[in-house]
C-alpha cells in the first residue's frame, strides 16, 4: 500500500468515527431532554408530540448508524476490493468502442450503487416513515418511483456522461475547463425544465384555488417584486405526510409550490408568511450565490481531477491497475466525499446564515409572529426534534435549530 491508500483509509475511517461520535452526542441530546417540553415551546407543543419527535429522531438515527458503515464497506468494496475493476473488465468484454465501454462502467457504478442502497430506502420508508404515521405510499407506488427515477437517470446521465469522457480523450489538456462547461450548462438546463417537464412526471400539479389565500399572495409578491410562473398546490400527500413549500425554476420559469399538506396544517397568515420566507431567499439572492459556489468548486473539482488522472499513484493508492479516463471519473467521484467531509460545517453555517436573512426578510414583509406560530407547527407535525445537540447541528444542519431560530425572531414580533 502506497502513501495514497494509508491517507485515504485514515480519512475514511476517521470521517466514520466522526460522524458516530456527532450521533452519540446527538442521541444523548435527544434523550435526555424527552420528558420535558422545551419552555419556549411548551404553550404550543404538548408533551405527547415532543417525545414522538424524540422517538422519531432516534429511529432515524439507527438507520445513519447502518448507512454509514454500508457506504464505507461499499467504497472500500468499489476501491481496494476490486468491485470497480471487475466490473471495468466485464465492460471491456463487450467488445464495444472505449467511449461507450467507459460510459456503461460510470453508470453501472450509479446503477448498482443505487440497487445496493434500495433495502436501508425501503426501510426508511416502510419502517421509520410508516411507524411514525408519515408514510402514504405503498409498495406499488414505491417501486415505480424507483423505476421511474432509473429511467430518469439512464435518459439524463448516459449522454452527459458520454460528453465529458469523450472530452477527457479528444479536447487536450484543458478538456476539464470544456467539461465544465457542459456540466454548467447540462446544470441550468435541468434546473430549468425541473418543473414543468421533471417533477411532474412524479406528482400531479394543480393551480392555487383558493381565492381569498391567492389573493393575499399575489398581494406579498407585488410587494416583493417577485414574478413567477404561478402558485400551484402539489399532491405530496400521495407519498407522506410531512409539509414543505418551494421555488423551483429560474428567470421567467420560476413555480411557487406548496405541498397540500402544508396548505392543510397553516392558516392562511402562517402560508403568507413561510411564503415572505421563500422571497427572502430570491430577495438575497442565495439561489444565484448558490449556484456561484457550486460552479466554482465544480470547476476546482474538474481542475483536480485533470491533474489526478495522470497520476499513477491515485489509481494504484485506491486498488486499481487500470487506467483510463472512465476509472479516473469513476474514482473521483466516488472517494471525493471522503476527503470534503471537514467542508460540511461550512457549508452548513452558511445555509444557516441564510436561513436567518431569509427570516428577517420575512419579518419586515409578512408577520413575524405568523411565521413563528407557522415554524412550530411544522416542526411539530413533522416530528422534528427541538433539542439537538449543538454540535452535530453545527455540523449537519442546514437550519438553525428550532429554539435558537424561535429566538431569534421573536424580539422582530410587532407589538
Amino acid at each position: 500500500m502506497n502513501l495514497f491508500t494509508w491517507i485515504f483509509l485514515t480519512l475514511l475511517v476517521g470521517g466514520a468515527l466522526l460522524e458516530y461520535w456527532l450521533l452519540w452526542r446527538q442521541v444523548n441530546s435527544v434523550r435526555s431532554h424527552r420528558d420535558l417540553v422545551p419552555a419556549a415551546f411548551a404553550e404550543r407543543i404538548t408533551l405527547a408530540q415532543h417525545q414522538k419527535a424524540a422517538d422519531y429522531t432516534l429511529a432515524q438515527i439507527q438507520v445513519e448508524r447502518i448507512t454509514i458503515l454500508f457506504n464505507a464497506v461499499l467504497l472500500l468494496g468499489w476501491t481496494l476490493g476490486g468491485g470497480l475493476e471487475a466490473l471495468h473488465d466485464l465492460w471491456q468484454r463487450t467488445g464495444w468502442p472505449e467511449l461507450w465501454q467507459g460510459a456503461g462502467l460510470l453508470i453501472s457504478v450509479l446503477g448498482i450503487s443505487t440497487l445496493l442502497e434500495l433495502p436501508i430506502s425501503i426501510w426508511r420508508t416502510f419502517g421509520i416513515e410508516e411507524r411514525f404515521g408519515f408514510n402514504r405510499s405503498n409498495i406499488r407506488q414505491f417501486l415505480s418511483d424507483q423505476l421511474l427515477q432509473l429511467g430518469l437517470m439512464l435518459v439524463i446521465s448516459i449522454p452527459l456522461v458520454a460528453s465529458i469522457l469523450w472530452l477527457m480523450g479528444q479536447a487536450g489538456s484543458l478538456w476539464w475547463l470544456e467539461a465544465w462547461l457542459v456540466w454548467m450548462l447540462f446544470t441550468l438546463s435541468i434546473t430549468w425544465a425541473y418543473p414543468t417537464l421533471i417533477a411532474p412526471l412524479f406528482n400531479k400539479f394543480s393551480p392555487l384555488d383558493e381565492q381569498q389565500l391567492r389573493n393575499r399572495l399575489e398581494a406579498l409578491l407585488q410587494r416583493c417584486g417577485f414574478h413567477s410562473r404561478g402558485m400551484f398546490v402539489m399532491d405530496g400527500s400521495k407519498r407522506s405526510a410531512h409539509g414543505n413549500a418551494y421555488f423551483s425554476g429560474f428567470g421567467r420559469n420560476k413555480r411557487i409550490v406548496f405541498f397540500d399538506t402544508l396548505l392543510e396544517q397553516l392558516a392562511p397568515d402562517e402560508i403568507e408568511a413561510v411564503l415572505a420566507h421563500e422571497l427572502g431567499h430570491f430577495k438575497h439572492h442565495h439561489v444565484l450565490k448558490g449556484m456561484l459556489l457550486m460552479a466554482v468548486i465544480s470547476l476546482l473539482g474538474l481542475a483536480l481531477l485533470g491533474w489526478l488522472r495522470q497520476q499513477a499513484w491515485f489509481f494504484a493508492g485506491l486498488g486499481i491497475s487500470v487506467q483510463s479516463d472512465a476509472m479516473a471519473l469513476s474514482l473521483f467521484l466516488l472517494v471525493i466525499p471522503v476527503f470534503t467531509t471537514v467542508f460540511t460545517p461550512i457549508f452548513s453555517a452558511l445555509s444557516r446564515r441564510h436561513e436567518f436573512e431569509a427570516d428577517d426578510y420575512a419579518a419586515s414583509q409578512a408577520s413575524a409572529e405568523a411565521l413563528i406560530s407557522g415554524l412550530v407547527k411544522m416542526y411539530r407535525d413533522n416530528a422534528s426534534t427541538l433539542t439537538p445537540d449543538p454540535l452535530y447541528s453545527a455540523f449537519h444542519h442546514s437550519h438553525p435549530p428550532a429554539a435558537v431560530r424561535i429566538a431569534h425572531l421573536s424580539p422582530k414580533i410587532k407589538r
